[in-house]
């Protein structure tokens, strides 16, 4: 698939990638892949490989956290973790204020300006994550340390277990 396919958001996410030297593509999926379940059933992986993008304020800012799909983000555990105030989960006008783009296609990277980024260690254990690009219906593969190249990412647990 040509950037020039891809919808608007996505071509963003790809030149970002791109950039970062990330060699996978974005794979358009034929329905909506807005949960991790949904996105491990159409890729075929385990639902753990699926990267979550999600969207939190933390001390006044947005925090991006890439957890593993397999995981609930433990915000107090986290913010005592990185040492922070209380992190609570940003509405959907302050996500696409933050990303340029809407819940259930927030990408690692692609948005108006870098944001500070937690990955969940847990996500190491898998040879290929498949993340958001941009839009509900795309996708990319990429590895734990393109991940973390991308984003400028924190690794860190997100959660007790």
């Amino acid at each position: 698939m040509t950037d020039s396919t891809l919808p608007a958001r996505s071509q963003a996410v790809a030149r970002a990638l791109h950039e970062a030297g990330v060699t996978g593509e974005i794979v358009v999926l034929p329905d909506s892949a807005r949960t991790a379940a949904e996105a491990a059933a159409a890729l075929g992986c385990e639902v753990g490989a699926i990267a979550n993008s999600l969207v939190f304020r933390c001390d006044g800012e947005p925090l991006l956290v890439m957890t593993s799909g397999a995981h609930r983000v433990d915000t107090a555990y986290l913010a005592a973790e990185l040492g922070t105030g209380a992190i609570t989960r940003a509405g959907a006008d302050e996500v696409r204020a933050a990303t340029g783009q809407a819940i259930g296609g927030v990408a690692p990277t692609g948005h108006p300006a870098p944001l500070r980024t937690v990955v969940d260690t847990a996500l190491e254990g898998y040879e290929v994550l498949w993340a958001a690009a941009g839009h509900p219906h795309t996708v990319v593969p990429l590895t734990y340390g393109e991940l973390l190249r991308v984003t400028g990412g924190t690794p860190s647990a997100v959660t007790k277990d």
